[in-house]
């Protein structure tokens, strides 16, 4: 069998599949046109964010019996039309949970501590102990908003720190622990000191979190979103966190990326939000880190085996 990787990828990858008898050609600087030319001779198609998978590359890809993505969200292939076509759709969002949930705890201690403001604060030549109080983590109410790999793992971490853990998932049939209490989603409205999003995009989950949302969760909330942009409409934000209803708002993902690629800081939204000292944003790397690119590619890996075997 012939595997097509199109994007960088860790060589852990390579080598299992390699050893396992199975062709790899890799071909992470294909342009557009040379990917397309190369989807008909797949059987398997390797990939992380370069190219969409649509109607297009799949139905060029007549020998593909595997699609598999590098990364958690699989928004960026049409997974219905693939499986239509008899197509496994792998991804490996267990890879980079651990990397997720450290990031996440990264950005709700940055904003309780306010450590990014007393930072350029002190870098300024200002001396501010009062104006830079913060507030503790411990005894915090933190409401998760899908309870996957990624939920789970953030979950963990806030035990550690004496938090109270509830979640709301529409979809889980088991539930994993009992520390984490299950809850529905007028509960974490209602009771989060702080909200994390951990669903992926959907048609359902397209705009789920907004203005009229946060409206009705308790006064003061914390949002965090490290799930894909787009689960969250940023529209009207600032007037809610000029009032303080939402006091402190973390993005690690955007409706659109990259932001200064495509020159979207011309939006006034999200312009708006970045000037904010109490909004806190990173470039989509909350699952990117050295340990997480590697335990990706192991684990997609061994799924592409299993795949193959079954």
């Amino acid at each position: 069998m012939r595997c097509l990787v199109a994007d960088d990828i860790h060589p852990a990858l390579l080598e299992e599949l390699e050893s396992a008898g199975l062709q790899v050609d890799y071909l992470p600087q294909l342009s557009r046109e040379e990917f397309l030319n190369e989807i008909p001779h797949a059987d398997i198609l390797v990939i992380r964010s370069r190219f969409l998978i649509d109607n297009q590359v799949i139905t060029l890809g007549s020998r593909l019996k595997i699609i598999a993505r590098a990364g958690a969200g699989l928004d960026g292939v049409d997974v219905e039309f693939a499986e239509s076509k008899g197509i496994s759709v792998l991804h490996a969002a267990e890879g980079n949970s651990d990397a997720v949930a450290e990031h996440v705890l990264g950005m709700i201690l940055g904003l309780l501590a306010r450590i990014p403001e007393a930072d350029r604060s002190l870098r300024s030549g200002v001396w501010d102990r009062e104006g830079f109080r913060g507030r503790e983590l411990k005894g915090k109410t933190v409401g998760l908003i899908g309870y996957g790999n990624m939920g789970t793992a953030v979950a963990s971490r806030l035990f550690a720190f004496g938090c109270r853990v509830i979640a709301y998932d529409k979809y889980r049939i088991d539930w994993p622990d009992t520390r984490t209490e299950r809850v529905g989603p007028e509960e974490i409205m209602h009771l989060s000191d702080i909200i994390s999003l951990h669903v992926p995009l959907t048609d359902e989950t397209r705009g789920f979190i907004n203005k009229k949302y946060l409206e009705q969760c308790k006064e003061g909330v914390f949002l965090v979103n490290t799930s894909r942009g787009s689960v969250l409409d940023i529209a009207g934000l600032e007037s809610l966190l000029d009032t303080g209803w939402l006091s402190a708002l973390a993005l690690d993902v955007f409706p659109e990326e990259p932001l200064f690629k495509k020159n979207i800081l011309y939006k006034t939204e999200i312009s708006e939000l970045l000037s904010r000292q109490n909004v806190l944003a990173t470039p989509h790397v909350a699952g990117w880190t050295s340990e997480s690119y590697e335990k990706i590619s192991k684990v997609l890996a061994g799924k592409i085996l299993r795949a193959i075997v079954n």
